[in-house]
């Protein structure tokens, strides 16, 4: 009997030492959590890229946090410093340089919003606007852009007046100073954007809309396959159970389309972007936002 009981006794603790190895190796694969470095920032892309993306990680079993750890710098540099690994995701606007440096997330994160754009002009200087109709016509005026912007390259290989501005803020300076005459923003942004600089005598033009095929993207490094494929699953994920779709009607600027734009009403001014990847996925209509189906 002492024997069985000391048997007994060898056994529970066995057990008691089985589950207790158990619990420490798992735990490291229960709690452990990847933190991606993104950069820092306020401005309404920002806002929103960094919101979507924490949606499309809360859609995988897997543990992503994210770190805002880099300052908001130039795109060139912010390129640099995601191919170098010291961020792990950044977004833009997609060229065919942009993809052989970076690997992209083929799904435009805007719906291809941005590639419907207004201009943000100075005040009182809408006369200068009122009998533009055409491309040719618009070729007129200038047109003020960042500088590494995919943006600039549409607009200068349709033969606009391009000024070349290195950073974002001074563009909304050198407008009120009329150094330019508009600024092209993405048809959700300008609104915000001016609230912002209350100060400067700011507003939309009212008449036009130029559209391109602007796919908007997170970007990670070449050798981050993994992460692309998370990022995309959590995106779909997202898209199939609508709360994509939620997300960007109730984004504060995406509103701001749907209540000021007026999209349907303006004349449109199309132009051809030659930056655009072949792998840009036109024939997934759930990617892409149509303004002029869209019922309000």
């Amino acid at each position: 009997m002492y024997i069985k009981n000391v048997c007994l006794h060898l056994r529970h603790q066995l057990l008691a030492i089985g589950s207790l190895l158990f619990a420490l190796i798992s735990y490291p694969l229960t709690t452990h959590a990847e933190t991606l470095r993104i950069v820092q920032g306020n401005n309404s892309i920002e806002i929103y890229a960094r919101g979507l993306l924490q949606l499309a990680l809360s859609k995988l079993p897997e543990n992503y946090t994210l770190a805002e750890t880099v300052p908001n710098t130039s795109e060139e540099r912010m390129v640099s410093m995601l191919m170098d690994k010291q961020l792990d995701v950044v977004w833009y606007a997609t060229t065919n340089e942009l993809e052989e440096k970076l690997q992209p997330v083929y799904i435009p994160i805007y719906r291809g919003l941005l590639g419907y754009r207004v201009l943000m002009i100075k005040k009182g200087n809408q006369h200068k606007f009122d009998g533009i109709k055409t491309l040719e016509d618009l070729r007129r005026v200038s047109l003020g852009q960042g500088h590494f912007w995919a943006d600039t390259n549409v607009l200068t290989a349709n033969g606009l007046n391009v000024v070349k501005v290195l950073k974002y803020e001074g563009l909304f300076y050198m407008l009120d100073g009329e150094r330019f005459d508009a600024f092209p923003r993405g048809a959700h942004e300008p609104w915000s954007e001016m609230q912002r600089y209350p100060s400067l005598e700011l507003e939309v033009e009212k008449n036009l809309l130029l559209a391109y095929t602007n796919p908007f993207y997170f970007f990670v490094n070449k050798d981050n396959t993994k992460l692309a494929q998370d990022i995309e699953r959590g995106l779909r994920l997202a898209i199939e159970d609508g709360s994509f779709n939620e997300y960007f009607f109730n984004d504060p600027t995406v509103k701001d389309v749907m209540t000021k734009a007026n999209l349907k009403n303006r004349t449109l001014i199309k132009l051809d972007n030659p930056g655009l990847s072949k792998k840009t996925p036109l024939d997934d209509a759930s990617l892409w936002f149509d303004p002029y189906s869209f019922n309000e």
